[in-house]
């Protein structure tokens, strides 16, 4: 028996958490297309070092290469911040700056999951899901 999370962007954080703290290098994640676009914006924003998908039965495995063995990992913290029972929203001119620019809010907006700096510039608001620096 498999144990089911209901929130699937916690326990993805809550791996790479976990992991950073245990001098991990890599990890693998049962996929979603959620998390996915997730990992995609943290690689992209440079605070994990690669991810690719596997492909497995019943569902393939992402696999987040957090960063290469020897260096340090570039995320100090990552929480998330819309939760189930209490969901965060906000319109594009009040998405909140991180530590003075230096981290990043990913935003679900209706034309998908972006960095807070991108929806701002692209002027749409949404739900804040997570927020790393």
């Amino acid at each position: 028996m498999s144990l089911q999370t209901t929130d699937q962007i916690a326990d993805l954080l809550t791996r790479i958490r976990n992991a950073i703290s245990a001098n991990k290098t890599e990890i693998l994640v049962p996929t979603s297309k959620l998390k996915e676009a997730i990992v995609a914006i943290l690689v992209k924003n440079g605070y994990l070092a690669s991810y690719k998908v596997e492909d497995g039965k019943p569902r393939g495995l992402l696999h987040i290469v957090i960063n290469e063995p020897g260096t340090l990992a570039k995320i100090n913290e990552i929480t998330k911040v819309s939760k189930p029972g209490r969901r965060v929203y906000s319109a594009a001119d009040e998405l909140p700056v991180v530590k003075s620019g230096r981290g990043t809010v990913i935003v679900s907006t209706s034309k998908g999951l972006m960095t807070g700096r991108d929806a701002k510039k692209n002027r749409l608001g949404g739900e804040i899901l997570v927020r790393v620096w």
